[in-house]
């Protein structure tokens, strides 16, 4: 057999014109105020096209559509049996437009295309697939009251959803939100990042296609300003679910309290720690997950491992080990099948990351490798994957959360140290520690106030286990079964038993 010829993913680009406009009540539709926004691509600076500026107006149509579906039953009062069908009907298409989104998410935000292909596009799908087999294997439950009452627990849709997801895994972020809203009966509106609007608009057209009611799915591109303080404040949404940054998640919680209270869940921000210590028997290892971990997605993660703590004694020797690893992760061109760390988001995140590398210099860390921007003939936004030694915890670099390839390696002599150090965060979604010892593994990871805490590797990941954190990185939980709890209202029945007469 002959070998595929490979995908000439620059001519495709070429050839594309995405439709820029929004997505209301099963169709795509200008927006009302007839703006749109410029909408470049990180990777060269094309013009990818004109995007709707949706605005309140906008929000309320949307709203509108989807309570008109939410409250006429065409999708909450389905079985979940038929609910299913249609979502892994949804997911099966996905899957069959794989190249297409893995192309529009690598134009919009800058990741390898490979990555697209490979993970982006195939996680959305799964994990839409995994809510749709899951929907019917949810029993409700009977209360244990005693002989002279009936107590029913039933989980009900919420309602409206308001859907806001960030750019740095567009379609993986909507999916966490999606499936589970969905499966449970709930219509959704979902305003994307300005920064990455396309793969959410063709996944709400795909939807459709794959047999979704109109109006269950609703998509209003836009600025968070705007668009987003519109659909928080919206008196008729009934939950929201945020990922973002603290900040935002934060403006979320103000647009509930000013409005109807809605039900608000965080996934917000990330610095996590990545505890080596010195009785681990593969540095090596160790070395290269970390520099994978820390430079994927152009360190655009929120769990990205981005403060490494090294006990000491092998301080030395592990950076080296990771300052190693760094010229593997040099940005390429986002559209080449063999590049691996893309293009910064876009030139305002590239000052971000560029301004966080300059405060680490002139606050006394060392950059070991990397601190530079690079690539900048493409007309694109890359930046050098760069490792800071000799951080202090107090540094900016290692309490704020930069999202991008900048990891930061602080040193610690005492277990305790290493726990005091990581848990000294405002942030607590993912942690890590490396451990020969099981019973030292198991301590600190109990120690550690983190959502996640990996032992001997990072990142690893399923569908069936909740994803979020504690402290100010945010509330409830993304993926698995307690996902549903976002997206559901417990109701209870009571029912009076009165007893025969005939069993007196």
């Amino acid at each position: 057999m002959n070998a595929p010829h490979p995908i000439d993913w620059h001519a495709r680009a070429a050839a594309l014109t995405p439709d820029g406009r929004a997505f209301i009540g099963g169709e795509r539709v200008a927006g009302r105020s007839g703006e749109t926004f410029a909408k470049r691509s990180p990777v060269d600076g094309r013009l990818l096209g004109a995007i709707v500026r949706g605005q309140a107006a906008d929000i309320d149509a949307a709203v509108a559509a989807a309570r008109a579906a939410f409250d006429d039953g065409r999708w909450s009062r389905r079985s979940p049996a038929q609910r299913k069908k249609l979502l892994q009907r949804f997911a099966e298409l996905l899957l069959a437009a794989r190249e297409e989104l893995a192309l529009l998410e690598t134009l919009d935000m800058g990741k390898p295309i490979q990555h697209a292909l490979a993970v982006d596009v195939p996680a959305a799908a799964r994990c839409i697939a995994w809510y749709a087999e899951a929907i019917d294997k949810l029993y409700d439950e009977i209360a244990p009251t005693g002989q002279n009452a009936l107590a029913l627990i039933q989980r009900e849709a919420i309602g409206v959803v308001g859907v806001v997801v960030p750019w740095n895994y567009p379609m993986i972020m909507a999916a966490w939100k999606l499936g589970p809203a969905l499966a449970t009966g709930n219509s959704v509106v979902l305003k994307p990042s300005e920064k990455s609007p396309l793969t959410a608009l063709r996944l709400a057209e795909i939807a459709v296609q794959a047999g979704l009611p109109p109006g269950v799915f609703n998509v209003v591109p836009g600025f968070g300003n705007e668009a987003g303080e519109a659909l928080g404040l919206h008196p008729d949404v009934d939950a929201i679910g945020f990922t973002g940054s603290t900040r935002t998640g934060r403006r979320m919680l103000d647009y509930a309290g000013r409005s109807n209270l809605k039900r608000v869940y965080n996934e917000l921000g990330g610095k996590s720690a990545f505890l080596v210590f010195d009785d681990f028997d593969d540095l090596a290892r160790a070395a290269r997950t970390v520099a994978g971990a820390m430079f994927f997605n152009q360190g655009e993660s929120c769990n990205a491992p981005s403060r490494v703590l090294v006990q000491d004694s092998i301080a030395e020797r592990f950076v080296e080990l990771v300052a190693a690893e760094a010229p593997k992760y040099q940005p390429g061109d986002p559209l080449a099948a063999d590049t691996v760390m893309g293009a910064i988001v876009d030139e305002l995140q590239l000052h971000t990351v560029l301004g966080y590398i300059e405060a680490g210099h002139s606050e006394g860390a060392r950059a070991v490798v990397g601190g530079r921007q690079t690539r900048q003939d493409s007309g694109g936004f890359f930046v050098e994957p760069t490792i800071f030694d000799g951080v202090d915890n107090q540094m900016r670099i290692a309490r704020e959360e930069i999202f991008g390839p900048v990891m930061s390696v602080l040193r610690f002599k005492t277990e305790a140290e290493a726990v005091a150090l990581a848990n000294d965060s405002s942030y607590g979604l993912q942690a890590s520690v490396w451990s020969s010892h099981i019973d030292r593994a198991h301590r600190v990871a109990r120690a550690l106030k983190a959502g996640t805490v990996h032992v001997n590797q990072y990142d690893e990941d399923d569908i069936t286990v909740p994803f979020g954190g504690y402290k100010q990185s945010g509330n409830g939980r993304d993926k698995s079964l307690h996902a549903f709890d976002k997206y559901t209202e417990l109701k209870t029945t009571w029912l009076r038993i009165n007893h025969s007469p005939s069993f007196d």
